[in-house]
């Protein structure tokens, strides 16, 4: 995904602006508020949000690293939910991320075969790296 703009307050924003076609050596002009808006908007005519802008690769290493993919797959229930029945749960909801990134930093109890257990936390204190995490689960 190096050829969009990162989203402000994900790993990538730290650096600069970075376009397909653009290199380091290049001199490129910096990004004006229009040519952002342009992309998000176009982003949005074809079905995108922002929140598809995240670094795919980065996320799931993340998951992968952390244990999700245990008890967790995209389109299917395993011992815990789908991230696509978690995306549809909080759908619309102003208090989405807040939830989310909470439940996968404080190691909540849930319930598995009728016992509580501790649900892991995710194996980063980035906060960038959480919030991409949350955004992919909830563009699922």
């Amino acid at each position: 995904m190096s050829g969009m703009p990162a989203l402000p307050g994900s790993a990538r924003s730290r650096g600069a602006f970075r376009f397909a076609g653009s290199h380091a050596a290049t001199s490129s002009p910096a990004p004006t508020p229009n040519s952002i808006l342009t992309l998000l908007l176009g982003a949005a005519a074809v079905g995108l949000s922002p929140a598809v802008l995240a670094d795919d690769a980065a996320v799931e290493s993340l998951l992968k690293k952390s244990n999700c993919l245990k008890c967790h797959a995209v389109d299917k229930k395993k011992e815990g939910p789908s991230f696509r029945d978690t995306a549809a749960k909080y759908r619309g909801k102003a208090d989405a991320e807040a939830k989310l990134v909470a439940f996968l930093t404080t190691n909540p109890k849930v319930k598995i075969d009728g016992r509580d257990e501790s649900h892991d936390s995710l194996k980063t204190r980035n906060d960038a790296d959480v919030r991409d995490v949350v955004r992919w689960i909830l563009s699922r």
